[in-house]
C-alpha cells in the first residue's frame, strides 16, 4: 500500500485528503489474529500497537455479538481491509504522537438510509456500529448515507473520554481534512 497526500477541495473550502492506495490485491477478509498479527509484526512502538489492538478488539466484540459467534471466529469483511486498519493504526498514532490527556465527543451523526456491505443492504447504522456506539449521543438522518462506520465509531468509543451532546468548546486552531466520501448537499 501507499499513502497519497494532496490537497482538494469539497464546496469551496480547501483541505487535505489522504488516500491509501492498493499497490498489489489483498485479500480483505480477515480475523482479528490476522489484524493483530499485522500489528504486532509492524516497527510501532508499543503503545500505538496496544492502542491499535483495543480499538479492532472493541470492533470483534460488536461484531462477535450481531453475529452470535465468538469474537475468535469474528471475520472481518470492509473493516479487515487495508485502508481500515490504516484508519485505525492511523488514529492511535496520531493520539499517542500529540500526547492527548482528553477526547470529548458531542452527539456523533450516524447518516441515515442503507449501507451495501458484504452481508447484504443494511440500514444505517449497521448492527456493528449500533452496538459500538451505545452509552454516547448521538443524532440520525443529518445526511443520507453512512456518517459512522464500525470503524470511527471504535475510534470514538476507544479514545473518547468525555461523551457531552452539547459541548461547549473554543477553538483555538483550525484544520480541515477531505475524507473520500462525497456529499451532494
Amino acid at each position: 500500500w501507499e499513502l497519497i497526500v494532496k490537497k482538494d477541495q469539497r464546496h469551496g473550502i480547501t483541505g487535505t485528503k489522504v488516500t491509501v492506495k492498493q499497490t498489489r490485491h489483498e485479500h480483505a477478509h480477515r480475523h482479528l489474529s490476522d489484524i493483530e498479527d499485522i500489528i504486532n509484526a509492524s516497527t510501532l512502538d508499543n503503545k500505538t500497537r496496544e492502542l491499535s489492538k483495543r480499538i479492532f478488539m472493541k470492533i470483534a466484540v460488536a461484531e462477535a455479538k450481531v453475529h452470535g459467534i465468538s469474537v475468535d471466529h469474528v471475520h472481518f469483511h470492509e473493516v479487515g481491509a487495508v485502508d481500515s486498519i490504516i484508519d485505525v493504526v492511523g488514529a492511535a498514532i496520531c493520539y499517542n504522537f500529540l500526547n492527548v490527556e482528553a477526547v470529548h465527543v458531542s452527539a456523533v451523526e450516524l447518516g441515515g438510509g442503507f449501507v451495501n456491505c458484504d452481508h447484504g443492504k443494511l440500514p444505517v447504522p449497521a448492527p456493528a456500529t449500533a452496538e459500538i456506539i451505545q452509552g454516547i449521543p448521538v443524532k440520525k438522518d443529518g445526511v443520507d448515507f453512512e456518517a459512522t462506520t464500525p470503524t470511527g465509531a471504535a475510534i470514538l468509543a476507544t479514545l473518547g473520554t468525555d461523551f457531552t451532546p452539547g459541548l461547549a468548546i473554543k477553538i483555538e486552531k483550525t484544520a480541515y481534512g477531505v475524507g473520500q466520501k462525497e456529499n451532494p448537499a
